[in-house]
């Protein structure tokens, strides 16, 4: 029988690199699971360490990890988790789910790798979760359910949001969250960089420039408004604000911004077919 949410786990990873580490970091912070309980796999010591430290067991053996945990994390490189799922594949059981988090790697592709009815699930993660405030999105494959579903989320909302979607959907959050965290910080550069070109300190500016975007990204979350209305609050007749958006949209920013987020989901989506 397949384990349930309120059943105590452990959990594995199939690779080690920074996104398995912030993952690691997040459920056991969160009190999620007990570090002693998370297992990880990898090639090399090089990032094995990193769980150590944690507290967490570790070895180089794939098949250990899937002997022993219910619940697999792969997070390897994704040219690599085809030949790693074919691996692992012999031991693989109905009773195992299993999770990805490797870009570019649809369902149907690991299903096809892995034994008939095998619970499988993919996530796409951006780099805040590092710091435990990810936006994820996790969509689920024909023989994963709800509670499966929901057993993930609620581990995984402890590295920040985590939202079941289609997954049509994944290779657009790629584009929109996953490289959106460099377009993101391409424009509080450009921010700080305003503000250094009329004389303010470098570093003050790039702290000034943080702060207004985590205050301003508080400020969406918490009080539900639309970016627009939040925008309009702003603004006031003939104002700073006014004459610095006219700017912007002189440059071009907005439909910038909005080919940049089609020109990375085109380019996720040509790596899924590959």
């Amino acid at each position: 029988m397949a384990a349930t949410m309120s059943e105590p786990r452990r959990v594995g990873f199939v690779g080690a690199g920074r996104m398995a580490e912030a993952i690691a970091r997040g459920l056991i912070r969160a009190g999620k699971v007990e570090a002693k309980q998370v297992l990880a796999s990898a090639p090399t010591d090089n990032n094995l360490c990193h769980f150590r430290v944690l507290g967490c067991q570790t070895t180089h053996s794939n098949h250990e990890v899937l002997q022993n945990c219910p619940l697999v994390i792969f997070a390897t490189k994704p040219q690599v988790l085809p030949t790693v799922l074919a691996e692992v594949a012999p031991i693989v059981t109905t009773k195992h789910i299993i999770v990805s988090v490797a870009a570019g790697i649809s369902l149907s592709t690991m299903e096809e790798l892995l034994p008939p009815n095998t619970r499988v699930l993919r996530v796409s993660p951006n780099l805040p979760c590092v710091i435990q405030e990810g936006a994820m999105v996790m969509a689920r494959g024909h023989h994963a359910g709800k509670d499966d579903a929901e057993l993930l989320q609620n581990l995984l909302e402890a590295c920040g949001q985590c939202i079941e979607v289609p997954e049509s959907y994944v290779d657009i959050h790629t584009g929109l969250s996953g490289s959106g965290v460099a377009f993101v910080c391409t424009f509080s550069e450009a921010l700080a960089e305003g503000a250094i070109k009329m004389g303010m300190p470098s570093d003050l500016a790039h702290r000034i420039a943080a702060q207004t975007l985590l205050g301003t990204a508080k400020m969406l979350q918490q009080e539900g408004k639309h970016p627009a209305q939040l925008r309009t609050d702003v603004l006031t007749p003939a104002g700073t604000t006014i004459h610095g958006l006219h700017a912007l949209e002189q440059g071009g920013f907005r439909a910038a911004t909005m080919s940049a987020v089609e020109a990375a989901t085109c380019r996720a989506k040509e790596l899924s077919k590959k």
